[in-house]
C-alpha cells in the first residue's frame, strides 16, 4: 500500500467566503470576509471526517462529524453539502496520486503489468474506508455527485492503461475500465474485512488472469 500517501497530509484548498456567506457588514457597510473562520472550521471539518471515516467508515453519520469538529450542522452543510461532497475534499490529493501513477505507468512494458500494479493502487484507495467502494462506483454512474468529476478522471487516464494493453493484444477487448475498476472494488470490498493479508494479492491474480489473453508473467 506505498503507493497510497498518507490522508493526515492532505493541504486543504481554502474557500471564499462568498461561497459559504461567512461575511460581516460594519456599520459602514463595508462587507469583511471571515475567511480565516471558515478556513479553520473547513479544517476542523476535514480532520474531523479523517478521523471519524477512519474509525466508522465511509457511511458514518455525518451528524457525528460535525459534533466532533465542534461545529453545528448547518456550517458542515454550508461547507459540504452531501456525503460525497466531504468525501471529494478528504479523498482528493490522493485521486491526484493515482491519475499521476496511471500517466507514469503509459510508458512501462509490456503493458498488461502496467494495467496490474494501477488496479494494485486502485484497490488500496478503495480500501483507504470501510465502505469506499460503495459512493466511489455509484459515482461513475451519477453524473450529479460530487465524487462524479474526480472518479471521471480516474476513469479515463486508466482506460488509457486499459486501451494501451489491448492494443498490444495482452489484453482482452470486449472489457473497459469501468468494467475493470468494478471488478477491483469487489476485491476491495471483500479483503478490507478479511485476515488474510495475501488474499488481495491472489484475487486480483485471479483478476488479472480472466482479463488476459495469453498466459502471464
Amino acid at each position: 500500500m506505498g503507493m497510497i500517501p498518507n490522508y493526515g497530509r492532505i493541504d486543504w484548498p481554502a474557500q471564499r467566503a462568498s461561497e459559504h456567506g461567512d461575511t460581516m457588514t460594519t456599520d459602514a457597510g463595508t462587507a469583511v470576509p471571515h475567511r480565516a473562520d471558515a478556513r479553520r472550521n473547513r479544517e476542523r471539518l476535514l480532520a474531523a471526517a479523517i478521523s471519524v471515516f477512519s474509525a466508522e467508515g465511509a457511511n458514518a453519520p455525518l451528524d457525528k462529524i460535525a459534533r466532533t469538529a465542534g461545529i453545528g450542522n448547518a456550517t458542515m452543510y454550508r461547507h459540504f453539502p452531501t456525503r460525497e461532497a466531504l468525501l471529494e475534499a478528504v479523498l482528493g490529493d490522493v485521486y491526484q496520486e493515482l491519475i499521476l501513477l496511471a500517466e507514469q505507468l503509459m510508458t512501462e512494458t509490456p503493458a498488461v503489468n502496467a494495467v496490474e500494479r494501477w488496479l494494485r493502487a486502485f484497490i488500496d484507495f478503495s480500501q483507504s474506508y470501510v465502505q469506499l467502494p460503495e459512493p466511489i462506483v455509484a459515482a461513475l454512474y451519477d453524473e450529479t455527485s460530487a465524487l462524479y468529476e474526480s472518479c471521471d478522471a480516474l476513469r479515463i487516464v486508466a482506460g488509457r492503461l486499459i486501451k494501451r494493453a489491448q492494443e498490444d493484444g495482452s489484453l482482452r477487448a470486449d472489457i473497459n475500465i469501468v468494467d475493470v475498476t468494478a471488478q477491483a472494488s469487489g476485491i476491495a470490498w471483500v479483503t478490507q474485512f478479511s485476515p488474510d493479508k495475501q488474499q488481495t494479492t491472489r484475487l486480483l491474480g485471479v483478476l488479472m488472469d480472466g482479463l488476459t489473453t495469453g498466459t502471464r508473467a
